[in-house]
């Protein structure tokens, strides 16, 4: 029998697998039921800043964002399914029902509604909060400078508000990752989760409208968050979660591998259903007993670039074996 309980954030989990902000965490039920499949935790469904926006003085609009009026409708439904108020009410009652750590979600871009909501988050009753920063560059005066400081500027400000644990959900779309990962760090980011998946736009060409595109990961996105994982490991001091692409255990084993703390998981419930939790721990466990390990401490971290011996010449040979074709 193998122990795959890890520590993540500084919060105890029987296991790595962490079910993410998605629609099935936005009930009580679809938290539990969650559970019930065996994660080690669940994250609960991002809050919008524009739901915390309509709730506190509707029809406001901030100095740094406005309601585009294509999207107010829809605003004022997803308000209606769940406010601020019904979000903190989920938090306790899943805390209450619940044995594992309950994490809160809010993806906010203005920075006063991080600041106030993280604190009655917390005393909700959420073991962590998830900071699901969504900040895009849409113009040539959104400098990468611009945008990281308002990421760390988030961060600084929510940390000293709250005790209990941040981490930080981003994309990978940053000059220099090592750079801010170790600057989030720093500012007292407890843990990183690689990495966000940005909304997918598409053009119905009959229509002539933007329509949402592909919504789901594919097994193939799971490259991106190993190799960052693999290169941040020995580099930054906070977890890392891997997140985007993990479909079966085979996936969760190579993240942690590379150095993930825990594994988030979401696309694969939703195509294969609640029991693939199960199915993952399954194979994880498996794996471990085949290559003799009694706990993930055995073998997390135990090839990343660092361990190379040489990365830069390690990545370079990868290189250039991907483009000659040689093995």
């Amino acid at each position: 029998m193998v122990d795959m309980q890890t520590r993540y954030l500084g919060l105890d989990l029987q296991n790595p697998i962490v079910v993410s902000s998605c629609g099935l965490t936005g009930t009580a039920k679809g938290i539990h039921q969650c559970v019930e499949a065996g994660a080690g935790a669940v994250v609960v469904k991002s809050l919008f800043e524009e739901q915390i926006d309509a709730e506190i003085d509707e029809g406001r609009e901030t100095g740094e964002l406005s309601v585009h009026p294509e999207a107010s409708e829809y605003l004022e439904q997803m308000g209606k399914q769940l406010g601020p108020s019904d979000y903190l009410s989920l938090i306790a009652q899943a805390k209450a029902e619940n044995s594992v750590p309950i994490i809160a979600s809010v993806n906010c871009i203005t920075g006063e509604w991080w600041v106030n909501y993280a604190r009655q988050l917390e005393k909700a009753g959420a073991d962590a909060i998830e900071l699901n920063v969504s900040l895009m560059p849409r113009s040539r005066g959104d400098s990468s400078e611009t945008i990281e400081k308002r990421y760390l500027a988030v961060v600084e400000s929510v940390r000293k508000r709250v005790s209990i644990p941040v981490s930080v959900k981003i994309g990978p779309y940053f000059t220099s990752l090592p750079a801010l990962a170790h600057a989030l760090c720093n500012a007292g980011t407890h843990g990183l989760v690689l990495f966000n998946r940005f909304y997918q736009l598409d053009i119905d060409i009959d229509a002539r409208v933007v329509t949402p595109g592909y919504q789901f990961s594919t097994v193939h996105e799971i490259y991106q968050p190993l190799r960052w994982i693999s290169i941040l490991r020995d580099q930054v001091s906070c977890d890392l979660a891997g997140s985007t692409g993990v479909h079966t255990g085979k996936e969760a084993v190579k993240l942690l591998l590379a150095g993930a703390t825990a594994v988030q998981i979401c696309s694969t419930i939703y195509t294969n259903g609640l029991q693939q939790i199960g199915t993952i721990l399954g194979e994880l466990e498996s794996w471990m007993e085949h290559h003799g390990y009694q706990s993930l401490d055995q073998f997390r971290g135990s090839i990343t670039q660092a361990s190379s011996g040489n990365p830069a010449a390690f990545e370079r040979l990868q290189y250039i074996k991907a483009l000659t074709g040689i093995n």
